[in-house]
């Protein structure tokens, strides 16, 4: 059973005295675990000063997006939808290793006229402790435009996050990491819409057999699949299965990444885009 310690009771405190000070928020919010316990610590301290706000774009699936609203609902949150138009971005379709920068980019400049007219004085996102650990683009973009990160400036991260997200009594506090779809095409391989659909729909019918954490990894017309390294015996028992889930998608070839799951492993291709 997951519990907060004193240290990890103090983060989240921490974490709500920096949303007081902040006064209002716009919280950009997914649906996954880190934006929703920004949310939630945001409604708890701030109330009708705190707005969610939902972006979907084709590299979101709206299986997630229709999670994302059910639960801002059962927090009683306002819930404010806009799409974002980075898939139709050049920068972003080149999929460079700069290419989260991009997508944030656009994300930031659709959601600051909407904290103006809201009248908020701030956006805050759910950027984790963790994050510094790994390529992130996107965060540059971030702290270029002056957008606040609450568990990561009180020192949250993801271990502490999920306890917090459990205690508080969020459902999804166990939920099963996710990055848009545009991270399962390797770096220099063009991100296009009927790509990102591709892929949706193949990890899906992944997910419909039972497996909680998936990646189909996109290499044309090869699928490349990740699960949990223990759940490896059991997909290969269903291996027909699989095979003809993914054909039907549109895959010609279908493989299995022997190491598992491994968050952001197309990240090992990157190369710093030349300035």
């Amino acid at each position: 059973m997951i519990q907060l310690d004193r240290h990890d009771e103090t983060k989240v405190e921490g974490a709500r005295a920096i949303l007081r000070r902040l006064s209002s928020v716009l919280v950009a919010y997914s649906g996954g675990v880190d934006s929703s316990l920004l949310l939630r610590l945001a409604l708890d301290e701030l109330g009708e000063h705190a707005v969610a706000v939902l972006a979907s774009s084709p590299a979101y699936p709206e299986s997630e997006q229709e999670e994302a609203r059910v639960l801002a609902r059962q927090m009683g949150a306002r819930l404010v939808e806009v799409s974002t138009g980075e898939v139709e971005l050049e920068e972003y379709r080149r999929n460079n290793s700069d290419r989260c920068f991009h997508c944030k980019e656009e994300l930031f400049e659709t959601l600051e006229p909407i904290r103006r007219d809201l009248g908020l004085l701030h956006i805050a996102y759910g950027a984790t402790a963790d994050d510094a650990g790994d390529h992130r683009p996107g965060h540059g973009s971030a702290v270029r435009r002056g957008v606040r990160f609450p568990l990561l400036e009180a020192g949250m991260g993801k271990a502490d996050i999920r306890a917090a997200a459990r205690r508080l009594g969020l459902p999804n506090w166990n939920k099963a990491s996710f990055a848009c779809l545009s991270s399962r095409i390797p770096h220099g391989t063009e991100v296009t819409v009927e790509a990102l659909r591709q892929i949706e729909a193949a990890e899906a019918a992944v997910k419909a057999l039972g497996y909680r954490q998936v990646r189909v990894r996109h290499h044309g017309d090869v699928a490349r699949i990740e699960v949990e390294p223990d759940e490896i015996g059991h997909l290969l028992e269903h291996r027909q299965q699989v095979v003809d889930a993914l054909r039907k998608a549109g895959y010609k070839f279908v493989s299995l990444d022997l190491e598992g799951y491994t968050s952001g492993s197309l990240n090992r291709t990157w190369k710093p885009v030349p300035k």
